[in-house]
This record gives C-alpha cells, structure tokens and sequence, in this order.
C-alpha cells in the first residue's frame, strides 16, 4: 500500500514560484506514474502535468505549460512540480496521484490507484 502526502502549499504572490511536494511513504515512486492535478473552487478537477513510470520527461496541461516544472528524487520517494509565473487562477487544491507501471498520458485522476489529501494553493497579492 502506497501512501502519498503532498505539501508545499500555501499563500502566493502573482508572478511568483511555488513547489510542491508528493512524498510516498517508504515507496520510491521511480516505476510509478505520477500525476499532479488541482480543483479551484466551483470547478471540475483538471490535470496540471504527469511522469510516466520511469520516465523523466512530464506531459503538462496547456494551462500551465512554459511554467511548470516536474521532477523525481527517488532518494527521497518524492516527486517535486514546481509552477512560476503563478496568476490568481491558479489557486487550488492540488493532488498528487501514482499507479505502478503506467503510461501517464490522458490518465484521470480516478485511474489512478493511490491519491494524497490536497494542499491549498491560493495565490493573491
């Protein structure tokens, strides 16, 4: 059983960086597919970027592409997403999500087997 516990969130400045933080307990997280998604208020859930199972190179929403940034450390059982330029609209709970040995590209939320609790972000000045 894999447990993920995102962190990282908080109160943001426009223009400014956050990173995030999805961390498995014990498990590295190297031969799983990794996706980061956010809920705003009001609206439906939607996918901000993912890594495939031991692959490097993330597939990243329109939303957000130029601005974000996916990373493993799998010294540390973490997968990193770090977004820059940060707008009001990006303000959200963001998830974090894994399942072993997938292909992340157009995998939603509910397809994969582990998900965290959320960690708000809200970025106002």
């Amino acid at each position: 059983q894999l447990q993920l516990v995102e962190s990282g969130g908080g109160l943001a400045q426009p223009g400014g960086s956050l990173r995030l933080s999805c961390a498995s307990s014990g498990s590295p997280l190297h031969f799983y597919a990794v996706g980061w998604f956010r809920q705003a208020p009001g609206k439906e859930r939607e996918r901000v970027s993912c890594v495939s199972s031991g692959e490097y190179n993330s597939h990243d929403a329109d939303s957000v592409k130029g601005r974000v940034t996916i990373a493993r450390d799998n010294a540390k059982h973490a997968v990193y997403l770090q977004l820059d330029s940060l707008k009001p609209e990006d303000t959200a709970v963001y998830y974090c999500a894994a399942a072993y040995d997938r292909n992340c590209r157009g995998m939603g939320f509910d397809a994969y087997t582990y998900r965290g609790q959320g960690t708000q972000v809200t970025v106002s000045s």
